[in-house]
């Protein structure tokens, strides 16, 4: 998702992640479905199935290029389309580092609920910025960075140990949670706002920042009532 990598945080979840894992794995599975597809196949999947910002805003022009009108499933399914396994490695490994501590806090259906709801939003972030666009927008770094939102509100005195790439040299750094998601936050809207009226295509930086919005705005409706009792643990945390 960003230049800054985070590695690990030091806050251990009290409960077995179970929607966070699930997915993980649903993302990758749909990946491995995508990447067996025959080209004209994966074209097809993508055009009905990819969030297409000029679906929605100039349908004549959609039908134009070729691509069908198909309702607002779009806005749902392009969570689970990613372009490359590296796409789709780095958003999962973001949902892996954070996901779990703000399900811990949720409970297993209230974050899955959670989850939607932040890449919705992000996706209509995207379509509001990017109205004429005709480029397929797939990923699920949106309902991601609403996780980080919540993450940034619920943790913020975690450590992130951070990992910087300056050219071909590693930095580590060990972040307050805060500070990182600041930092991560930044870059998207630094990025999205650089490229307004670029051209198509590239990464969809406002829908990182609509989501990140949407989990700080909407993860108070989401919180368990009480926290809850200590029955798991990972094994990385076992020196903690």
């Amino acid at each position: 998702m960003n230049a800054v990598i985070p590695l690990r945080d030091d806050t251990p979840a009290r409960r077995a992640p179970l929607v966070t894992w699930a997915l993980i794995a649903v993302n990758v599975l749909v990946f491995v479905y995508q990447s067996q597809l025959p080209e004209r196949a994966l074209q097809h999947l993508i055009e009905t199935r990819a969030l297409i910002p000029a679906r929605y805003t100039h349908p004549e022009a959609a039908a134009h290029y070729g691509v069908a009108p198909d309702g607002y499933l779009s806005f749902l399914t392009s969570m689970f389309l990613h372009e490359s396994w590296l796409h789709v490695i780095g958003n999962m490994w973001f949902l892996w580092i954070f996901g779990d501590n703000v399900e811990d806090r949720m409970g297993h259906v209230r974050f899955l609920l959670f989850y939607v709801l932040c890449g919705l939003a992000a996706g209509a972030l995207h379509v509001i910025t990017n109205g004429n666009s005709l480029a397929p927008t797939v990923g699920a770094s949106g309902a991601i960075a609403g996780v980080l939102g919540a993450y940034f509100l619920l943790f913020p005195r975690a450590r992130v140990l951070t990992l910087v790439p300056i050219v071909f040299i590693p930095l580590f750094f060990e972040l307050p949670a805060v500070t990182f998601l600041l930092i991560w936050f930044g870059l998207q809207l630094f990025q999205g706002w650089a490229g307004m009226g670029a051209e198509e295509g590239g990464v969809a930086w406002w829908a990182h920042v609509g989501g990140f919005g949407a989990g700080i705005l909407f993860h108070r409706l989401f919180l368990a009532r009480a926290p809850p009792r200590p029955r798991w643990s990972s094994r990385r945390y076992a020196d903690d």
